[in-house]
């Protein structure tokens, strides 16, 4: 099994040699239910950090500490496949805490700019879900294929972008503030962005439904569900920079 979200990718080599010896097995309700409790976290945590963080130097220590931290224990849940619940709520906290500083900065530049953010998050992952339980998009091959060549090309794009930032100051794939005119490429590619995070979806769908059939235990449905909430996230802030910039 493969799919384009490095957290859900070696899932297929622990079923291949991980069976079910006691417990019972992974099912898709599972699944759902720890991805809505971790939004659950990651919103509670959201809306405290945005009441309870002043506009002070605090709040750039909690912006780069959130970075730093979800950054390195993503890495770790990813690579090591943690499936303990407490370690990956904890992820869902930090990213809480990250999405509600940087949210109501945001907001006090564009009002309404993160309602409408969720609902296109939202709406983006429900027709994702809706096409690939029509078997309209399906993880064919070829279709693997070409998601995941996109992903590293964004990802590659987005590397290169944040160099070219550090070394000249020019940072033409992205507008790095919430004020001043946009160009077309910083939309181009946010709108790539949100495309491919949308395509990577059904590979995740695909990568977890085969999860369930292949007998994984219970306990990777933790580690399926911080996948899906990591996914969510790219995709929340894509289209939130992308609103920014449209508002504009």
């Amino acid at each position: 099994m493969q799919s384009s979200n490095p957290v859900l990718t070696r899932l297929g080599e622990t079923a291949s040699r991980e069976r079910l010896s006691a417990g019972r097995m992974m099912t898709l309700d599972d699944v759902v239910v720890r991805t809505v409790g971790l939004l659950a976290l990651t919103g509670v945590s959201g809306a405290l950090s945005w009441n309870l963080i002043p506009e002070s130097p605090v709040m750039f220590l909690a912006m780069v500490g959130s970075v730093l931290a979800g950054l390195v224990l993503g890495l770790v849940i990813s690579f090591a496949r943690i499936t303990n619940p407490f370690v990956i709520g904890a992820y869902a906290v930090i990213q809480g805490i990250l999405l509600g500083v940087v949210s109501r900065y945001y907001e006090r530049a564009f009002d309404g700019i993160v309602i409408q953010a969720v609902i296109g998050t939202f709406g983006v992952f429900a027709g994702m879900a809706v096409l690939y339980k029509m078997r309209v998009l399906r993880a064919t091959p070829k279709f693997t294929r070409f998601v995941i060549g996109a992903l590293i090309g964004v990802v590659v794009m987005s590397l290169a972008n944040w160099i070219l930032a550090m070394v000249t100051g020019e940072s033409p794939l992205r507008a790095n503030s919430a004020t001043g005119e946009v160009g077309w490429l910083p939309i181009v590619f946010s709108l790539v962005c949100i495309g491919v995070g949308a395509l990577t979806f059904i590979l995740d769908f695909d990568m977890i439904e085969k999860g369930v059939n292949y007998g994984l235990p219970e306990k990777y449905s933790w580690y399926c569900a911080f996948g899906l909430l990591a996914g969510l996230v790219f995709l929340y802030w894509e289209i939130l920079r992308l609103l920014s910039y449209l508002r504009r």
